[in-house]
């Protein structure tokens, strides 16, 4: 049996085909795979008809298709073919304001390819509870994302007098700027990972708050900052999971991330939580991260415990299994 993953374009972002990575990696030392990305980036009439087309006449005919989540749509193009779709977040639907507009994304999105797919994943158990709403089925499963195994522990002392803090992202939902008025009065050097404009420099410089600022860097040079930091910085707003979570977690560092579904859901007990809409509260985490030595410790103890679910064999282990129910003939 083979399985065909089917991408969003590479203009919109490589964030799930990396995520998907870690797991193919694995998949295919047992299966035979092909990965596809779509032609179109845009989510006009046009750009849809054309990925569903091009979908269909790339359709894996005797074998799985994967669609790994975003053009949701693309199911109607494998309309009586053996078919998987994961859901990552339900964002679109959100971001969806216009009536009518609505309407078309929750049919042509979510609910069509809900009734079409053989099964449906969701990465978390808040996105389960989100597609619920959406759908009568009763067989969604959640499959976790699964942590590189680039990831590894690498002990080191914590820099108690002036903690490396690391921020991942500085889109919206990042809540940066609630970050960085947490971090007032705080000795320590703030190193973000992502575009700032001038704005945020000019906060960061009024608040007298050591940081530095990087770009564009490899998963290497990533995994080095995560290495060199202290503290992982996740305080986001909403996110359809929190990768780094739990790539804290397996290099060792101590995180603190927000109290709300899916980052308390993905942290557990391995990670300081706080409200993302109260400064005080993202100060006071961080305070308690760097003033609690056992606090500290246990949570970074924790992380050891935790990454284990997100370990890539166990993650590549569900999705063998939900395959082989889907074709169970070739398996």
């Amino acid at each position: 049996m083979d399985i065909t993953y089917f991408y969003r374009s590479l203009k919109c972002g490589i964030s799930i085909k990396k995520v998907f990575n870690t797991l193919t990696s694995e998949i295919i030392k047992t299966k035979e795979i092909n990965e596809i990305y779509a032609p179109a980036h845009r989510a006009d009439p046009i750009s849809v008809i054309r990925n569903i087309w091009f979908v269909f006449k790339n359709r894996n005919k005797k074998g799985i298709n994967h669609v790994t989540g975003d053009i949701h749509y693309c199911l109607l193009g494998l309309i009586g073919c053996k078919s998987v779709l994961t859901f990552h977040d339900t964002s679109s639907l959100d971001e969806a304001k216009h009536p009518i507009k609505r309407i078309l994304m929750k049919l042509i999105w979510y609910k069509l390819p809900l009734l079409i797919a053989n099964k449906v994943v969701c990465i978390s158990e808040h996105t389960r509870q989100q597609i619920l709403k959406l759908t009568n089925r009763k067989d969604i499963k959640v499959i976790y994302n699964s942590v590189d195994p680039s990831f590894q522990f690498n002990d080191k002392p914590f820099r108690k007098e002036q903690p490396v803090i690391l921020q991942i992202g500085t889109a919206w939902n990042k809540n940066l700027l609630n970050t960085i008025k947490a971090l007032t009065n705080i000795n320590c050097h703030f190193v973000i990972v992502g575009e700032i404009d001038n704005e945020i420099q000019n906060i960061l410089k009024q608040l007298a708050i050591s940081f530095t600022n990087k770009n564009s860097l490899t998963d290497q040079e990533i995994i080095q900052e995560y290495k060199n930091c202290d503290i992982v910085s996740f305080c986001s707003l909403y996110e359809g999971f929190g990768m780094p979570i739990i790539e804290a977690n397996a290099i060792g560092r101590a995180v603190i991330t927000s109290s709300i579904p899916p980052m308390n859901e993905v942290a557990t007990a391995a990670a300081c939580l706080v409200d993302p809409t109260s400064i005080a509260s993202i100060q006071k985490g961080f305070l308690k991260i760097i003033t609690k030595d056992k606090f500290r410790e246990s949570i970074i103890s924790n992380g050891k415990e935790n990454i284990n679910k997100f370990e890539v064999s166990f993650i590549a282990k569900q999705y063998l299994n939900l395959y082989a129910k889907v074709n169970p003939i070739e398996i």
